[in-house]
């Protein structure tokens, strides 16, 4: 959901990341199987299409920052989950639900031909998923720093929280606290990202996502999860990249299995010392991987 660093941020502002938010997206809303999803949406309509799906409890605010910095050769767009930021909430939420979203803010936000989508950590699994059922509808797709076996990482910590209302604005911003917990966060980044998860209501200040994403009881992690994840893969109609964060969740016998379930399905990429968020604490090189990456499908 969130950041591990409690202190308020102090460094000042780089000039790229200052940049990239005066790059204001296009806010929307559609429906999809009678529940309202927010997006946000960057670069012109008839540019290629990537769709960047958050992990459990973000929203599409955690790629402001990046997505503008992509925007020049793409269309971007960035979904607000069912249950998550500004979308609506639903009384029950899966992986097929969520992927079935995805699809549909692609060619709901003006975008054309088939889109590539990335997606961190649950979101890898979302994408993995919507490949899988639509593979022939997706250029490609690129996980970022997604478990084996551990489809919700953000799980554990978020199964059946209650939603505390704080009293005041500052309140909620000292709480705001990483899921998983990650050791460097870039104090600007965490700054905007943490007023963009919160919201007032009547009653005080609340978070942007609904305690019973993970609700349900989902089933333990077995052994054949991971077969079932490289049945997936081998199944799946479109390219596939993967990108390892160093000081992630992905330890290197999982990361070596993972290669060889890829093979020459597509590249396998490890961003050194990025923690589980990348985008929190190596942004320019995430950037730099993602655009690496578009720019070489585009050619093969």
């Amino acid at each position: 959901m969130s950041l591990f660093s409690r202190s308020r941020p102090t460094a000042t502002e780089p000039s790229w990341f200052t940049a990239a938010l005066d790059q204001r997206p296009d806010h929307g809303d559609i429906e999809v199987d009678g529940c309202r999803i927010h997006l946000r949406a960057w670069g012109a309509a008839a540019q290629p299409t990537v769709v960047l799906v958050h992990g459990g409890g973000g929203h599409s605010g955690w790629w402001d920052h990046i997505a503008p910095l992509l925007s020049r050769t793409h269309r971007v767009i960035a979904p607000d989950l069912s249950g998550h930021g500004d979308s609506g909430t639903r009384s029950t939420y899966n992986l097929q639900t969520w992927a079935n979203e995805v699809m549909e803010v692609s060619t709901a936000a003006g975008a054309s031909g088939r889109p590539t989508i990335v997606g961190h950590s649950m979101g890898g699994w979302i994408a993995a998923t919507a490949a899988m059922n639509r593979g022939e509808q997706i250029n490609s797709m690129i996980v970022i720093d997604s478990p084996l076996w551990d489809r919700a990482p953000e799980e554990a910590r978020l199964r059946n929280r209650t939603h505390t209302l704080y009293r005041t604005k500052d309140e909620i911003l000292e709480r705001f606290t990483a899921v998983p917990k990650q050791q460097v966060i870039l104090p600007y980044i965490r700054q905007h990202i943490a007023e963009e998860s919160i919201r007032k209501t009547p009653k005080g200040w609340s978070w942007k996502f609904d305690p019973e994403i993970f609700g349900g009881d989902l089933p333990e992690p077995i052994s054949t999860d991971e077969e079932t994840l490289e049945t997936m893969m081998a199944e799946m109609r479109c390219r596939i990249g993967y990108v390892r964060c160093e000081d992630g969740l992905v330890p290197p016998a999982m990361a070596e299995r993972i290669r060889s379930i890829h093979q020459l399905r597509g590249p396998f990429v490890e961003l050194a010392e990025a923690g589980h968020h990348p985008m929190l604490d190596q942004p320019l090189p995430l950037v730099a991987t993602l655009r690496t990456l578009l720019e070489f499908w585009s050619i093969t």
